[in-house]
């Protein structure tokens, strides 16, 4: 299997990831600032939404069944409090808390890798370019396959080698350092003619087409026994019967 285009690639990302030009500092610190005040309003107006609800239904029970009460008003203004903490605080806390990806380690069982890569694919297909995610769906396709075929294999096996070093290693660091590389860099042209954003396409493009070689070889054990075992019942029963044993 050659993964010579897909390390090439990934070690052309490094000489833009490294650039260091400080006068963009200050647009990278404004567009957080940004998306944080965004997020904010976001979530104030989640909140201000789930609170007129609130409002709404208690006054609507108020004119069909009857006045709610004191008590009613005090449970109202206690579940108000409650969705303005959740809302504003708990809820967003833990969507931050995301698992990290765990690291690729050697004693990893196959499952694992493929897994892995899954989900570090899932994670950051938003940050990649249209045409890079659409290859990345593709190879998010292939990999219940593969991680049923490598699942009970030895991680020595040089087959399951190469779905190692692939999907643990070249695959993940290729979009890694893709998403190192500042934006405004990408767009420029390496020495043969192709942007950062191209590379990348033609990188998960030999994936794809390695991850699918791969598990065409995998399958090849079991296709060949298929194939003995249709040929002995062909030649055991077909036109005469079942032939005596030898």
């Amino acid at each position: 299997m050659d993964y010579s285009e897909i390390v090439r690639v990934t070690s052309s990302f490094d000489a833009f990831a490294h650039r260091d030009d400080t006068r963009d500092l200050g647009s990278a610190v404004r567009k957080r600032r940004k998306r944080g005040t965004v997020a904010v309003a976001r979530r104030l107006t989640n909140v201000g939404l789930a609170i007129a609800a609130l409002i709404f239904a208690t006054v609507a029970f108020g004119l069909v069944v009857g006045p709610i009460g004191l008590s009613g008003l005090f449970f109202v203004v206690v579940l108000m409090v409650v969705l303005a903490v959740l809302g504003l605080g708990v809820f967003p806390a833990l969507a931050a808390r995301e698992r990290p990806v765990e690291p690729y380690k050697e004693d990893m069982p196959n499952r694992a890798v493929v897994q892995r890569l899954g989900s570090l694919m899932s994670r950051h297909r938003g940050a990649l370019p249209p045409a890079a995610a659409s290859r990345v769906d593709s190879i998010g396709a292939q990999l219940p396959m593969l991680e049923s075929q490598l699942a009970g294999l030895d991680p020595l096996n040089p087959l399951a080698q190469d779905a190692r070093r692939l999907m643990g290693q070249h695959l993940p660091d290729l979009i890694t350092r893709y998403e190192a590389i500042p934006a405004q860099y990408r767009r420029e042209r390496d020495g043969q003619g192709m942007s950062v954003d191209e590379r990348l396409v033609a990188g998960l493009d030999a994936a794809r087409i390695a991850l699918d070689d791969l598990g065409r070889k995998l399958a090849q054990d079991e296709r060949d026994a298929f194939e003995t075992q249709g040929r002995f019942i062909e030649s055991r029963y077909r036109d005469d019967g079942p032939q005596p044993e030898t």
